[in-house]
This record gives C-alpha cells, sequence and structure tokens, in this order.
C-alpha cells in the first residue's frame, strides 16, 4: 500500500489501524487456524468492535459508513494478515450491505445490530450443485403459502456455513430466468435448515464451507428482502461490492508474500553474496511489485467508479476482480519460488497464501464470468 499516494488522512489512518490488528490478530494465528480448519469467531468479532462488521453500513443503523474506496483499503489491510478471515469478512460485510440497502425498517432494525456488530454473523446463499456460473439457472424454490413462504433447495460452496447465523438465500419464485428470483433471510435455527460437512479445500481453511440444505423451510413473508422477483437484480448489486472485496485480499496476500520475499533474500546468502544483491532476483521483485500495483490502481478505480454509481462500475469491478486475483495468485506463487525449499514448508506461510488466494479466481463469479461481463459492457452498444 506504500505505492499508493493518493489517500486521505483519514483512509491512512483507518489503514494504519486495520493492519495494526492484522499483524497483531490474524498474522500470529494464520498458520495454526489453517492447519487446525479453526474458525476465529472471537476474533472476527474484535475486528467488529472497530468498526469492521458493518464496514459499508449506514451510521444511523449501526455501521460505519465507509465508501467502497475506504473498504478495498481495509480488506487489502486485513488479508496481509490472514487472506482466508479477511475474504470471510468482505462476504459477512456483503451481506450486511444489502440488508442496509434492500432491507425495510423492520429488516434493519432487526439484522443490523448484531451483523454490525459480529454477534451475528452472515452468509450469502446463491451457488447451487448445478448453478454455479449461470446463477440465473438457480432451482431453489420459494413458495407463497399465504403469509409465508416455503424454500426447498441446496446451497452449495457456502462461507461460514453452519456456524452463521443469517443466510441471504436466492431463490426462485416466479419463471425461469433473473426475472423469477428472490432473495430472503434464513436463519440457521428456522426448522428445515441442515448443513452438509465442512469441505476438504485446497486453501481457505480458517473458514468453514458446507452446503446449506433447505428443507421445507417455512418462514414469514416478511424475510423476504426487496420486492418479489428482484432477487437476481439485489444479488448482483452485491457482488460488485464483494468482487472488489475479494480482489482487495488477493492484494493484501500478495502484498504480505512481496515483503516475506525481500526479508527472505536479504537473510539469506548464495555464491558468495546476499540473494538480494543479484540482479536477476531484483528484476523478478520489480515485476511483482509493478504488477501489484497496477492492480491496485485498477482496484480503486473500480471501487471510486462504484462509490459515485458510474454506469461503468459493473464492468470495472469485474475487470478488478479479474486482474488482482490472477496478479494476486501470480505474484504469491513467485514468492513461494523466491524462497526456495522454504517457501513449500508451512511454518514459513508463503504457500498457505498461495493456496488460499487461488480461490479468489473462482469465488464472488470466476474469472471466466468476469471476461463475460467485460466483453458484454465492451458490446453491448453494437448489438
Amino acid at each position: 500500500m506504500s505505492a499508493v499516494t493518493t489517500l486521505t488522512e483519514d483512509q491512512l489512518a483507518l489503514a494504519e489501524v486495520t493492519l495494526d490488528f492484522a499483524q497483531e490478530q490474524l498474522a500470529p494465528h494464520a498458520v495454526t487456524w489453517d492447519q487446525d480448519k479453526h474458525f476465529p469467531v472471537d476474533v472476527i468479532r474484535r475486528a467488529a468492535s472497530l468498526g469492521l462488521g458493518g464496514v459499508y453500513v449506514r451510521e444511523e443503523h449501526g455501521g460505519s459508513g465507509l465508501t467502497r474506496a475506504d473498504g478495498v483499503l481495509v480488506f487489502e489491510t486485513l488479508a496481509t494478515g490472514c487472506p482466508s478471515i479477511a475474504g470471510y469478512l468482505s462476504i459477512h460485510n456483503m451481506v450486511a450491505w444489502m440488508i442496509d440497502r434492500y432491507g425495510d425498517h423492520a429488516q434493519r432494525a432487526r439484522r443490523l445490530p448484531g451483523l454490525c456488530s459480529a454477534e451475528t454473523l452472515g452468509s450469502y446463499c446463491l451457488t447451487e450443485p448445478g448453478a454455479g456460473s449461470d446463477a440465473a439457472a438457480l432451482r431453489t424454490r420459494a413458495e407463497r403459502d399465504g403469509d409465508h413462504y416455503v424454500l426447498t433447495g441446496v446451497k452449495q460452496f457456502i462461507s461460514g456455513a453452519g456456524v452463521s447465523d443469517v443466510y441471504l438465500v436466492l431463490a426462485r419464485t416466479g419463471a425461469d430466468g433473473p426475472r423469477g428470483i428472490s432473495a430472503f433471510i434464513i436463519e440457521r435455527g428456522d426448522p428445515g435448515v441442515s448443513f452438509g460437512g465442512n469441505e476438504r479445500k485446497m486453501g481457505w481453511n480458517a473458514q468453514p464451507t458446507r452446503q446449506v440444505v433447505l428443507d421445507g423451510v417455512r418462514i414469514p413473508a416478511d424475510r423476504r428482502l426487496g420486492a418479489e422477483g428482484d432477487g437476481f437484480r439485489i444479488a448482483m448489486h452485491g457482488l460488485n461490492g464483494g468482487r472488489l472485496g475479494i480482489a482487495a485480499c488477493s492484494l493484501g496476500g500478495a502484498q504480505s508474500a512481496l515483503d516475506r520475499s525481500l526479508t527472505h533474500l536479504s537473510d539469506r546468502e548464495a555464491f558468495g553474496g546476499r540473494l538480494l544483491d543479484a540482479q536477476a532476483l531484483q528484476f523478478r521483485l520489480a515485476d511483482m511489485a509493478t504488477e501489484l500495483t497496477a492492480a491496485r490502481a485498477l482496484v480503486r478505480q473500480a471501487a471510486e467508479a462504484l462509490d459515485r454509481g458510474d454506469p461503468r462500475a459493473a464492468q470495472l469491478c469485474a475487470m478488478a476482480k479479474r486482474f488482482a486475483t490472477d496478479t494476486g495468485f501470480s505474484v504469491a506463487d513467485r514468492a513461494l519460488q523466491l524462497h526456495g525449499g522454504y517457501g513449500y514448508l508451512s511454518e514459513y506461510g508463503i504457500e498457505k497464501i498461495v493456496r488460499d488466494l487461488r480461490v479468489h479466481r473462482i469465488l464472488e463469479g470466476t474469472n471466466e464470468i468476469m471476461n463475460v461481463i467485460v466483453a458484454r459492457g465492451l458490446t453491448e452498444h453494437l448489438r
């Protein structure tokens, strides 16, 4: 983040506080959490005590009222300590923002205080076993029954599932396609809600990932978020911000890997000198730093576009997510190589960063889907 010179004093102070938290509360435990598959809810609540449970939620509703430009600083900085926990917090904040933005007064009053304090944890439920990238093809149904809805279906790859208290679920209330989808708030304790086993994953082991199974879950109609049929639009607007959060997490993880590489090469000697003094390795470091700086600039541009309601915001968010997650993984992988055999050892933490950042190219919309969004934005005026 030192390469970013356009931060305000408030943003610099925000980054400093968040960095202190990441280095004191996340980094020392990240490898152990990964190995033990431990989800540190207590630490997440400590983050929320700093205002990081409701980053985008308006202040009058208990949140921090920060901008997307502020948010990408928060999540990049958190990810220097642990990309897995930073990634979960990004998703939790997406859920909180969606309820703040699309909920009615009663929903906001009931849900947001707990989400902002992280006494209540949130999960986002869009993906299904047969509907990943093609989100509009989801099959989970919500049938209206008087003053209630009855939901039946399965959601796949849900971060925080089984521990989270609130699940923002997208379900079909109408015909096929995006216009037949609505959004609902489900609680962990609702009758008919159950969870699959904790998935065995390549990375992101410090947060649980499970199926969410809805077997005739009957909820009051006032748990619908927004109007019937508005769910897909709500989901996509939420994902614009979610993509920026994951992009920022990739930057933070990769920056940590680059910083560790500088220290490692400075400490190691070979062929009569420090590895850091070898020009070939200096050039590798220069490439890594340059690419990260370019990715960071694109993420900030997209965040500022989303803040001002730029009509190109969705396209820019897709560009930023694709470029930053590809770049972040590539930089982390090269950092592992620069560590030699030490990079392959779990105790050094570099291989964990590589594993954590790999999934960023898949979640919140695969990078192939990001290219589809960008291409549509480029060509829609020619149709």
